[in-house]
């Protein structure tokens, strides 16, 4: 049952963010699907397709903070169409590109486009929801990411099993985001009060007044734009004075290296290693974010029920067990297609458990690069995961590269239990929460 204090507009935003979230992973997984394919079309290998995806998510990584403190400080509707805008305009790129080095322009656009939701996504969330809801809040905006990453690899099977070609499909999904996002940018603007959707300058939040050029009928347009970087450079540097929201990137890194890894080559691995069809392996990888939308709901429950740290620790330790059989080969073939399903309904309450910690080590006034600065940890892994991974698949075979990330995922558990360890008052609950400047 949803809390009493649970606003109506308070749902809208929940819903229209969530409704971004399913858009920008579906943006995320366009590649995963169609590896083999892409291998054929464009006569290149898995280590330079990798390089492909690890270049959106670089520009991604690059364009986080920045994206983070337009967030706090300017209008969140206008980096939600940022975000969606130029994300569809990627996908576009990719769905017509004539060569290699098109459909990795084509990724560079997405990346910039998709680095806008989690420093936008988490505040909407954050100030739109009262504490005692917000983990759940923060768990259904998982489930929705969690089924745009399933409905990727669903449609482009489904439109390459009609006949049509992996263009068509790419071009389906950019219309979809393109409608959706018209739609949810109007729907913030006109129906949720700018307490949410520009709560700095609602605030009357000094730093924020200076950086948008207060008094700007006197202050010329680069005056404005120095006041601006000066404190963009100011908020970067107060991240010194919060080490919980650091550790929390640290560990984002480590755990998104494990996760992109299976993310981007669990497909190709059930064809190539375990002899699956490219139909039921592209359905296998929308099984595991089925799964992962489902048990989302259960970690941001547990978050707000009993505690974020236990629900990290398991979902760590029941990844790297996972991981590591699928990667013996051990298996028949149909026990490693519900492999790779469960997988996703082990390491997906992690992500609500996480995000809740954040949210209570930040002040109101930085949840956006708070966010950024954890994104900034989620988005190298991403970079690293698919170039690293596809060199050794090439060179040493899906298995030891299977291996390696059940490795990475036991580094995450270790990394979770020093993080609850060294910040033990801070991480124990709600009660004793300290904010940044106390750490």
């Amino acid at each position: 049952m949803v809390p009493e204090e649970v606003s109506g507009e308070s749902g809208l935003v929940v819903a229209l963010v969530s409704g971004s979230y399913f858009i920008n992973h579906m943006y995320l997984v366009i590649l995963p699907p169609i590896l083999t394919v892409l291998t054929g079309s464009f006569a290149v290998g898995l280590g330079a397709l990798g390089v492909a995806m690890g270049v959106q998510s670089l520009v991604n990584t690059a364009c986080l903070l920045p994206y983070g403190y337009l967030s706090d400080t300017r209008s969140r509707t206008l980096v939600l169409a940022a975000c969606l805008g130029l994300g569809t305009l990627g996908v576009a790129i990719v769905a017509a590109a004539p060569s290699f080095a098109w459909l990795v322009v084509g990724q560079a656009v997405v990346g910039l486009g998709v680095a806008a939701h989690h420093p936008v996504h988490f505040p909407l969330l954050s100030d739109a929801t009262p504490e005692s809801y917000r983990g759940r809040a923060f768990s259904v905006h998982g489930f929705a990411g969690s089924l745009g990453f399933a409905a990727a690899p669903a449609v482009i099977t489904g439109v390459l099993a009609a006949g049509y070609s992996w263009r068509v499909a790419l071009g389906l999904l950019a219309g979809a985001g393109a409608v959706y996002g018209l739609f949810a940018v109007l729907a913030l603007h006109f129906l949720v009060d700018s307490s949410v959707t520009r709560p700095a300058l609602v605030e009357g939040d000094a730093r924020a007044a200076g950086a948008s050029g207060a008094g700007a009928a006197d202050v010329g347009a680069t005056d404005r734009a120095r006041a601006a970087l000066s404190g963009f450079r100011e908020r970067v540097g107060e991240l010194t004075d919060s080490p919980a929201i650091v550790a929390l990137a640290a560990l984002a890194l480590v755990s998104s290296t494990a996760a992109w890894g299976v993310t981007s080559y669990a497909a190709v691995f059930l064809e190539n290693g375990y002899g699956v069809s490219q139909g039921v392996a592209n359905l296998a990888l929308t099984g595991m974010f089925v799964a992962s939308a489902v048990m989302i709901l259960v970690g941001g429950t547990l978050a707000d029920v009993v505690s974020p740290g236990p629900v990290m620790v398991a979902s760590y330790a029941l990844v790297a067990l996972v991981v590591g059989v699928l990667a013996s080969g051990i298996l028949p073939a149909l026990a490693a297609v519900g492999a790779v399903v469960l997988i996703g309904g082990v390491r997906s309450p992690s992500a609500p458990a996480r995000s809740t910690l954040a949210d209570r080590v930040s002040e109101r006034a930085d949840l956006g690069q708070n966010f950024a600065t954890i994104t900034v940890g989620i988005m190298l892994g991403s970079t690293v995961a698919p170039t690293v991974f596809g060199v050794v698949i090439e060179r040493a075979g899906y298995r030891t590269a299977f291996l390696l990330i059940a490795a990475i995922a036991l580094l995450a558990l270790g990394l979770t239990l020093w993080v609850l360890r060294r910040y033990d008052t801070t991480f124990a609950g709600t009660e004793g929460i300290a904010t940044p400047g106390d750490d």
